[in-house]
C-alpha cells in the first residue's frame, strides 16, 4: 500500500482558495468522519498556510481526479477551482514533505514555530477518532522528532518565528514603537494567544482581546496583564484602536464593512491599521481601499520575517541535512516493510512446523514430566529463534528487491500475505 498525501499550499493557492478549504477545530470531525468512510484512515493537517490529507491506500489509487474529489469532499468546497492547485505526493515524496514541513522549512517564514504543535494535534485528534493506524503514527512520529531536532540543534528556529510574530512585526514596522499605541487583539484561541504574547513582548501601551467566548479572553488577558472586551463591543473598539489583528477561528466574518465604516466616522482621520492573519479571514476584504484604512492579510507577511545570510547558508543547511537523516531513518524502516509478510510468513510456517514435531515427540515420551515437557518446549522454541535470525536479518537488508523476497518465498513454499500494521511501532 501507498502512504499519499493531498493537499494545496501558499506555495500553490492564493489565499482565497486556501480559506474555502481550511478546516477549523469544529469542522475537523465531520472532514475526518467523511475520511474514515473514504479510505478506512488517515491525518488532516490544515493550517493557515495549508490543507493537506496523509492517508494509506492501495498502490495506483487516488489519481489526480480521485484526489481532487476527497479533497474536495473532506473540506466541504467546489473542486471546479481547485485542478491546478493541488498536489499529490506519495511515498517516499509525502514522507519528505511532512519532515521538511515539521521542520518549518515549508513554511511561509522559515523555521517557524507553530507548525510543530499543529502537527501533534492533528496527529492526536486522528488517533481520537481511530483514524491514524500504525503506519501514519509511525510516519508522523518521526515528523515530529525531525523538527524537535530542527529546533535544538539548529539557529533556524531561534528567534522563534511565528505568523502572529510576524503579524506585530509588520505592525511595528507600519505604526512605529507600540508602547504608544492601543491594539486589539480579536480572538483567544492559540493564535490569538500567541499574538498576545508577541505584542506584550514588544511592550504594547494598551493591549485589548476580544473572543466570542468571553471568558477565554478574559482568561487570557488576566494572564497578560492586558484588558478584556466584550465581543458584543467590537465596534465601539474599532473607532479607538491604532492596530487590530484578528487571529480567530471563526468560519465566518467577524468585522463588516459596515463596522469598519462606522468605526472610521468616529476617528477623526486617523489611520486604522487592520492585519488579519485568519484563515477562512475574519475581515470583510471589502474595507481595503476604503479612506484611512490599511489592510493586511497572512499572504502579506512573508517579508516580515527576513532570512539572514547566515541562515539562508550555513543554518538552513544544517536544518535540511538533519531533516534528511531522519528521512532515511523513516524511509530505511518505511522500506523494510517490504519483508514484513514473508517475515510473518516464515515465522509461521516454522512455528507450526516446530509445534507440530515437538508434540509428536511428547506423545511418544508420555512418561516425562511437566517439567521435562516445559524444557523439551523451550529448547526447539530457542532453536527455531536461533535459525530465523539470519534469515531475517538479510530479508529485512535486502526488501527493497523483490526477486530477493520471491525468491525465500519460493525456498520456503510460503504462500499468502501478511498485513504489515504490526511492524510498525511508534517511534520512541
Amino acid at each position: 500500500m501507498d502512504i499519499i498525501l493531498v493537499g494545496l499550499n501558499y506555495k500553490t493557492a492564493p489565499l482565497y482558495l486556501r480559506e474555502r478549504f481550511a478546516l477549523g477545530t469544529e469542522e475537523l470531525p465531520e472532514a475526518l468522519a467523511y475520511l474514515q468512510r473514504e479510505t478506512g484512515n488517515g491525518v488532516i493537517l490544515s493550517t493557515c498556510n495549508r490543507t493537506e490529507l496523509y492517508f494509506r491506500a492501495e498502490r495506483n489509487q487516488y489519481q489526480r481526479a480521485d484526489a481532487l474529489r476527497l479533497l474536495a469532499g473532506a473540506t466541504g468546497a467546489n473542486t471546479q477551482p481547485l485542478a491546478r492547485h493541488i498536489y499529490i505526493l506519495r511515498n517516499e515524496k509525502a514522507i519528505r514533505h511532512l519532515h521538511r514541513v515539521a521542520a518549518g522549512l515549508d513554511s511561509m517564514i522559515l523555521g517557524e514555530s507553530e507548525i510543530l504543535g499543529q502537527i501533534r494535534a492533528a496527529l492526536s485528534i486522528a488517533a481520537e477518532a481511530q483514524l491514524c493506524n500504525a503506519i501514519l503514527s509511525r510516519l508522523f512520529h518521526s515528523a515530529i522528532r525531525a523538527g524537535r531536532r530542527v529546533h535544538s540543534e539548529s539557529l533556524v528556529c531561534h528567534h522563534g518565528r511565528s505568523v502572529s510574530s510576524a503579524a506585530v512585526a509588520l505592525a511595528r514596522r507600519l505604526v512605529g514603537d507600540l508602547s504608544q499605541r492601543s491594539v486589539l487583539v480579536i480572538g483567544a484561541g492559540e493564535a490569538g494567544a500567541l499574538t498576545a504574547r508577541s505584542l506584550v513582548k514588544a511592550r504594547t501601551h494598551h493591549l485589548l482581546i476580544t473572543n466570542r467566548t468571553g471568558r477565554r479572553a478574559a482568561d487570557l488577558a488576566k494572564q497578560l496583564g492586558a484588558a478584556a472586551v466584550p465581543f458584543a463591543r467590537l465596534s465601539e473598539v474599532l473607532a479607538d484602536a491604532d492596530v487590530v489583528i484578528s487571529a480567530s477561528g471563526a468560519d465566518r466574518l467577524l468585522v463588516s464593512k459596515e463596522q469598519v465604516a462606522a468605526a472610521m466616522a468616529q476617528r477623526n482621520g486617523h489611520t486604522l491599521l487592520l492585519i488579519d492573519i485568519a484563515v477562512p479571514r475574519d475581515i470583510d476584504v471589502a474595507v481595503r481601499g476604503m479612506k484611512g484604512v490599511e489592510l493586511y492579510d497572512i499572504d502579506d507577511l512573508a517579508t516580515m520575517c527576513p532570512i539572514t545570510p547566515e541562515e539562508q547558508g550555513k543554518e538552513k543547511a544544517k536544518a535540511e541535512a538533519i531533516v534528511e537523516e531522519e528521512v532515511q531513518r523513516c524511509l530505511a524502516w518505511w522500506h523494510s516493510l517490504r519483508a514484513v509478510p514473508t517475515i510473518v510468513s516464515l515465522r509461521r510456517n516454522l512455528e507450526d512446523i516446530r509445534k507440530r514435531e515437538t508434540a509428536k515427540t511428547l506423545r511418544r515420551l508420555r512418561h516425562l514430566e511437566a517439567r521435562e515437557r516445559e524444557g523439551i518446549d523451550a529448547l526447539t522454541r530457542a532453536i527455531v529463534k536461533k535459525m530465523l535470525h539470519c534469515p531475517v536479518t538479510r530479508l529485512k537488508a535486502h526488501s527493497s528487491s523483490q526477486d530477493y523476497l520471491a525468491a525465500t518465498r519460493d525456498l520456503f513454499g510460503l504462500d499468502g500475505e501478511e498485513a504489515v500494521e504490526q511492524a510498525a511501532e511508534p517511534v520512541p
